[in-house]
């Protein structure tokens, strides 16, 4: 079961240790340089490939085989899922687990799914929402359930799912049942039922998406955002019944394990949240939250320290980052971004250059980037060198603003000279000077 899939967003506390990562102190723009001209050749490769792009958060669907449940009789899930689990307490100071059950319906009886199984060393992640009408994401690290519209989120629920030995199975599923005022029926002894009212574990909506698997209401709302279920996902009342007129018979419901939830606001704000290990599924490293950052091209603006702080911390709180804007010189998209913190908006420098095939210095020591056109002062980011936009005139001769659409634009205030070849150079000290050929 330690499939582990992507996404999104809130809170919950607990916490998990790191050792810390070290950033190295000067940055090494030569390769820089090799890694954009890389980057825009791999580009141009792929452009010319008709196979669609894939990605992580928001990021590819599992590697994984294919393997078909058996159907099976309602009794004998009954039997399997729910064997010796009745309501009571709960122990080690946990809310005591609702039994899940069989719910009484005259909805088409389940379906057999196929359940993409992955390996339990990598954490399968869910695929960007980019399909047309509507799914259910389920984060079971997070406890959130989010409903999608034409791939944009338009509903975010807290929610209650399986203790770590009867975790919420990740896999890709689909809405097969559902059922205004549920019956109870008691796991342990199936002649024991519990009608809809207030003394009924599964509220008054089920939405059954595997076997004997659902989401449902609960009489327990306090057991909301913890792991405390047989594997089924409790809502507060009032969210299920908002839910359960949004969803049909057949409606994609992928649940799946991320630890990390990166959201992009609608003015480009990034943020992130790491959630608690609950599963004990996912453990992670600074380079992990790295990794996950990239594809929002942020990742340049964390600090080692601060992803390692955070990991440590585990809260399920966010932490903003940048707004990141696309980035065009010349009508030429760049491989980084530009990005927005503090009130100033910053310029990969060694990516601007190699754009307009310029020459750049940057001197270390003195934090100074020289092109033929003047100097700027630089900043050093993750060993990337930044400019703030303020200077693009003065060090690149180019001018631009924030479009309309949320995209950087800048164009060459005269068109630049044509070479062969860039030269990116960096100095230690402030011997060596600028080369120009």
């Amino acid at each position: 079961m330690k499939r582990q899939l992507l996404t999104l967003a809130c809170t919950w506390a607990a916490a998990a240790g790191i050792a810390l990562a070290v950033e190295p102190p000067a940055p090494n723009l030569s390769v820089q340089a090799a890694q954009i001209q890389t980057a825009e050749d791999e580009s141009r490769r792929s452009d010319a490939d008709s196979a669609p792009p894939r990605s992580r958060a928001e990021a590819g669907e599992p590697a994984s085989d294919d393997t078909s449940a058996p159907a099976r009789s309602s009794k004998d899930r009954r039997q399997d899922r729910n064997a010796g689990t009745k309501t009571g307490e709960a122990k080690a100071g946990q809310a005591a687990p609702d039994p899940i059950v069989t719910v009484q319906s005259k909805t088409p009886p389940d379906v057999t799914v196929e359940i993409k199984k992955a390996p339990a060393a990598k954490a399968p992640k869910p695929r960007k929402q980019t399909e047309q009408g509507r799914k259910i994401g389920i984060n079971a690290a997070s406890r959130m359930l989010i409903l999608y519209e034409n791939g944009k989120k338009v509903r975010m629920y807290h929610v209650g799912v399986g203790t770590p030995s009867t975790p919420t199975p990740p896999g890709f599923y689909s809405v097969q049942t559902k059922e205004v005022n549920p019956t109870w029926i008691d796991p342990s002894d199936t002649t024991v039922q519990i009608p809809a009212g207030p003394d009924n574990p599964l509220g008054y909506r089920w939405i059954g998406f595997h076997g004997t698997y659902g989401i449902h209401g609960t009489n327990n709302p306090s057991s909301v955002g913890y792991y405390v279920s047989n594997g089924c996902v409790r809502m507060h009342e009032k969210d299920v019944e908002e839910l359960y007129p949004l969803v049909s018979i057949g409606t994609p419901v992928m649940v799946y394990y991320d630890r990390i939830v990166i959201d992009s606001a609608a003015d480009h704000t990034v943020s992130y949240y790491i959630y608690p290990d609950g599963y004990g599924w996912q453990p992670l490293t600074v380079q992990d939250v790295r990794r996950a950052l990239a594809g929002y091209g942020v990742e340049n603006f964390v600090t080692a320290e601060s992803i390692a702080a955070k990991i440590a911390a585990s809260d399920g709180q966010p932490t903003y980052i940048a707004k990141a804007y696309d980035l065009y010189v010349n009508e030429k998209k760049l491989p980084l971004r530009a990005l927005k913190a503090n009130g100033v908006t910053y310029l990969p420098a060694v990516a601007v250059a190699t754009a307009l095939r310029l020459d750049l210095h940057w001197d270390n020591s003195r934090g100074l980037l020289t092109s033929p056109y003047g100097s700027a002062p630089g900043v050093v980011r993750n060993n990337v060198v930044y400019v703030n936009a303020a200077f693009a005139d003065r060090l690149f001769h180019l001018s631009g603003a924030l479009t309309g659409d949320l995209t950087y634009d800048m164009q060459s205030q005269a068109p630049p000279a044509p070479k062969a070849a860039v030269s990116v150079t960096i100095s230690p000290t402030d011997g060596p000077s600028l080369k120009t050929t």
